[in-house]
């Protein structure tokens, strides 16, 4: 009997064992998953804050808490089944989709380039009269859609050889986690002001200091997030479409990269790593900004013979 129960205990020890094994298996690909997302997360994180531009204080929190529901039901209900079933039948179509996804992602960047060079503002003829909270949510969780879907095709691609169960709980803990991140960071910004404002009244001068700092901070951080989420969508957008392209078949492109990678690294030595990975950042974020460039000027022909 008791060589029995020490059995028992041993099974269960083995099965736990092999639990927690599997949870820091998922945890390891959800993250490795989520970071190749990283540009598209930035993005999402500094396009938010501006759908709540204007409106009263009070109501910034609950119109963010609607969005990042609709983000929620973008990615489990509708992405999620979609991407999943894509994976299991149709896995030859990742790698067109997940460059169609990158080109859109060079598009995107490049085209905020360009309105930062040329001037142009996308807010200026809204700013007078402000849509209300449904216009607003509904509008933002259409973007979202966008965004949603390239996270997902992302981190997909990072975990498709796992097993179907592993990748499904894998892009639920993605989208679970992603979302919360980018929602809670997103309100931490768009309440940093009225933090700020706060202290200001407050008695002490340090206090009164650091609440003018927060104050002051709020449109840098947003203008520095913005730059930086530009930067990553045309890094992420020309990698993906370097990467792609090498598994269709056209190597020639990609194996020039690997091999000036490899070059460099050998030839600097402790920082070999560093360096080659900045080679590999710089010139994708190159081949993003000239793909996105030319998709642009096909949009801006298009658009204007139409008109």
């Amino acid at each position: 009997m008791a060589g029995g129960l020490v059995a028992l205990f041993d099974d269960v020890a083995v099965l736990a064992r092999a639990a927690a094994a599997s949870v820091d298996d998922i945890g390891l690909a959800a993250g490795r998953a989520s970071a190749k997302a990283a540009g598209v997360v930035v993005d999402d994180a500094a396009v938010t804050p501006q759908y709540v531009r204007g409106l009263a204080a009070e109501r910034e929190l609950p119109i963010i808490r609607r969005i990042a529901l609709g983000s929620l039901r973008n990615k489990l209900l509708i992405l999620l089944p979609a991407v999943l079933l894509l994976s299991q039948f149709l896995p030859v179509l990742l790698t067109p989709l997940l460059m169609l996804g990158g080109a859109y992602l060079c598009y995107e960047g490049a085209e905020k380039v360009w309105h930062k060079i040329s001037g142009h503002d996308d807010h200026a003829a809204g700013e007078e009269t402000l849509p209300d909270e449904d216009t607003v949510v509904s509008g933002a969780v259409r973007t979202d859609f966008i965004l949603s879907a390239e996270i997902m095709v992302i981190s997909l691609n990072e975990v498709v050889d796992e097993p179907f169960l592993s990748r499904a709980v894998i892009l639920v803990v993605v989208a679970l986690g992603i979302t919360v991140l980018v929602y809670g960071f997103v309100g931490l910004i768009v309440k940093m002001d009225d933090v700020g404002l706060r202290l200001v009244e407050r008695p002490g001068k340090g206090v009164a200091r650091l609440g003018r700092g927060l104050v002051k901070a709020m449109p840098r951080l947003l203008t520095a997030l913005t730059v930086l989420g530009t930067a990553a969508m045309l890094w992420v957008g020309g990698h993906i479409l370097l990467v792609g392209t090498d598994e269709l078949g056209f190597h020639l492109l990609y194996g020039v990269l690997h091999h000036l990678e490899e070059e460099v690294a050998a030839a600097t030595g402790a920082v070999g790593g560093i360096l080659a990975w900045l080679v590999d950042t710089l010139a994708s974020a190159l081949v993003g900004l000239l793909v996105g460039a030319v998709i642009v000027a096909v949009v801006s022909l298009t658009l204007h013979r139409r008109k």
